[in-house]
């Protein structure tokens, strides 16, 4: 299981990474996530719908992305509720306290999904939500340390040291958890590391030291991402908009949208049968947002 100090640490690129270095080697590997809240989701080959992560992770193992890759998603529907989809179907949307006492039902479900992957699959590589840490949920664990504990997986912690602070967020991620789920950690990860990696010097020998884990490795800045993109298509042309979509804060599945900012095409100015002048285009540009 491949866990995180905090939400967008890079457990999900470190996951699809893995599945393709083991794909790569001919082994067959899944990818998991018990429990994902994310507005970006994509829907099977058996019209279910499963987070946009899971997806590409899949894809990266070279596999069918399926239900019982993310059995349980959590599309927000405002700052206290969200809408659940169960195996890929919607249920009911519910109050953040609601779902937390529901959590208990939910147990056998993700359990049962994990399970089936493990026995199609040689490898299945978990990621787990936010932080272990979050010691207010460890009740009814679908998606951290608690279910790694019940299935006996081995988990391993990854922490940004872009944001700051990586050494006292790894320490701190096993120094608050109960000792039954500590035992799960076996190794860190930093993560987003830009510099000489001489500069660490022993720092990772004295957290070892300090907790008992050991970091297993330390993995560069990588610009682009793998999911969503974060920076504007650039050196592409961009022809008068044909198209518009509504932003809004909670808009679901948003990215499926990124392609209408991008258009491939020739990098020349279009031929002059199709050329325009500046006037006669900003006069198009008008008349189409005036229709949409």
């Amino acid at each position: 299981m491949v866990c995180g100090t905090t939400s967008d640490a890079g457990k999900s690129t470190v996951v699809a990474g893995l599945c393709r270095l083991l794909a790569r080697a001919g082994v067959s590997v899944a990818p998991f996530k018990g429990q994902n809240m994310s507005l970006n989701s994509v829907v099977t080959t058996e019209g279910a719908e499963i987070g946009r992560a899971q997806w590409i992770q899949a894809v990266a193992a070279g596999v069918e992305p399926e239900t019982a890759m993310n059995p349980v998603l959590l599309k927000p529907t405002s700052e206290r509720s969200s809408q659940v989809i169960v195996m890929g179907r919607p249920q009911k949307t519910r109050q953040a306290a609601d779902y937390q006492r529901s959590k208990a039902g939910l147990v056998e479900i993700v359990d049962g999904a994990l399970a089936d992957l493990r026995r199609r699959f040689d490898v299945v590589i978990c990621e787990g939500a936010g932080s272990p840490a979050e010691i207010n949920l460890l009740d009814h664990d679908i998606v951290n340390l608690g279910l790694a504990t019940r299935g006996g997986i081995p988990a391993v912690v990854v922490g940004d040291i872009g944001r700051g602070g990586v050494f006292a967020h790894l320490y701190g991620t096993v120094a608050v958890l109960p000792e039954e789920l500590r035992r799960g950690v076996h190794g860190f990860i930093i993560n987003m590391f830009r510099g000489d990696p001489l500069l660490l010097g022993d720092a990772m020998e004295q957290l070892e030291a300090k907790c008992g884990v050991p970091t297993l490795g330390v993995l560069p800045y990588v610009p682009a991402s793998p999911s969503t993109p974060r920076t504007p298509c650039t050196g592409w042309w961009r022809p008068s908009p044909s198209a518009t979509r509504p932003r809004g804060p909670r808009s679901s599945t948003s990215s499926c949208c990124a392609s209408l900012a991008c258009r491939t095409s020739p990098t020349s100015t279009p031929s002059s049968s199709r050329a325009v002048s500046p006037s006669a285009s900003s006069t198009t540009r008008r008349r189409s947002v005036t229709r949409t």
